[in-house]
């Protein structure tokens, strides 16, 4: 038998604020699902600050600091402006995502390879500060090469085209998306790196994501509170951490 480390779940609350700022008003309060979650199982709650305030806002990241016992990933931009939120606020981690205005949500890695030098000055002061700095890269050699020169702790692969080729079909494409994820998340643990996956993560996805011996944490949200809708968000987040850890245990025993 080989030994398993702990497979962490991260809950993103995004989109309850989503349903919330579709019509305005407070409810649905994302901060009470951020306590559910974590009343659920979840290890740590994930939050995106956008520049547009789209989803998330400034007074619910204030709130979620305030209500949470389990860490807060905030996910933000590499701009001045996110970079003052999370020194003043001194969130657990702090990843560093890509941002387009017109996106729907997060399309792809962050440039790292192009932009090293100014995303190392960047990183620094939140490091300083005591924050654990992730960046959301591609399963790319390169750019996991770059984050770990710009000293970066922590790398969240980028799951959406494995995910986005499972589930319409493209099975051999699938099967190659895979295969890279598996090999650069022993190529990045293999730098020191701690390895983290998230993005597109569903029931029929997870666990071969969640068998990687490497990957300490799985941060998964849109699919999540779509599901809530049909069985609640608590057996929803339950079934979740149930396919994780069998995952985790079957690859400890085979």
């Amino acid at each position: 038998m080989t030994t398993q480390s702990p497979l962490r779940l991260g809950v993103n609350i995004d989109h309850v604020a989503t349903v919330r700022n579709a019509r305005g008003g407070a409810t649905p309060d994302p901060v009470r699902a951020a306590q559910m979650a974590e009343a659920a199982g979840a290890d740590g709650i994930t939050a995106h600050l956008r520049e547009d305030r789209r989803h998330i806002s400034d007074a619910d990241i204030d709130g979620l600091m305030a209500a949470l016992r389990v860490p807060l990933n905030f996910e933000m931009a590499a701009t001045a402006e996110m970079q003052a939120i999370a020194l003043r606020h001194r969130p657990h981690a702090v990843c560093i995502v890509p941002e387009k205005r017109e996106e729907r949500t997060t399309e792809g890695g962050l440039e790292v390879a192009r932009e090293e030098n100014r995303l190392a000055h960047f990183i620094a002061p939140l490091r300083e500060a005591g924050c654990r700095v992730s960046i959301f890269i591609a399963a790319d050699r390169r750019q996991i090469e770059a984050a770990h020169r710009i000293g970066a702790e922590v790398i969240e692969l980028h799951t959406g085209a494995y995910c986005d080729a499972h589930a319409e079909g493209r099975l051999a494409e699938r099967d190659r998306e895979l295969a890279a994820l598996r090999e650069m998340s022993a190529f990045a643990h293999s730098l020191g790196l701690e390895v983290h996956a998230g993005h597109g993560l569903t029931y029929d996805t997870v666990q071969p994501i969640a068998a990687f011996p490497e990957v300490r944490e799985l941060n998964i949200g849109h699919f999540l509170i779509g599901e809530a809708i049909f069985r609640g968000l608590t057996p929803a987040i339950a079934e979740m951490r149930r396919l994780m850890d069998d995952a985790r245990s079957q690859r400890a025993v085979s």
